[in-house]
């Protein structure tokens, strides 16, 4: 059945907000695909270690993300 991946910056998101994400993308993709098939939906979290991230030649930090984040 179908999976997904979401990767985000080690220690920027907690416990609660990751079910969060897994709930609603599960939600999203089922308002497209239906519900038998998005029954069988996995969705994985991964943790990237801060500094082991990067876009445009800049690496980022969980710092850098949970900035990004505060500012909505």
């Amino acid at each position: 059945m179908p999976s997904m991946e979401i990767q985000v910056l080690e220690g920027v998101f907690d416990a609660e907000e990751k079910a969060q994400i897994i709930t609603r993308v599960t939600e999203a993709f089922a308002s497209v695909a239906g519900q038998t098939i998005a029954g069988g939906l996995s969705v994985r979290i991964q943790e990237i270690r801060s500094g082991a991230w990067g876009y445009g030649g800049t690496v980022l930090s969980t710092e850098d993300a949970l900035a990004m984040k505060a500012r909505g």
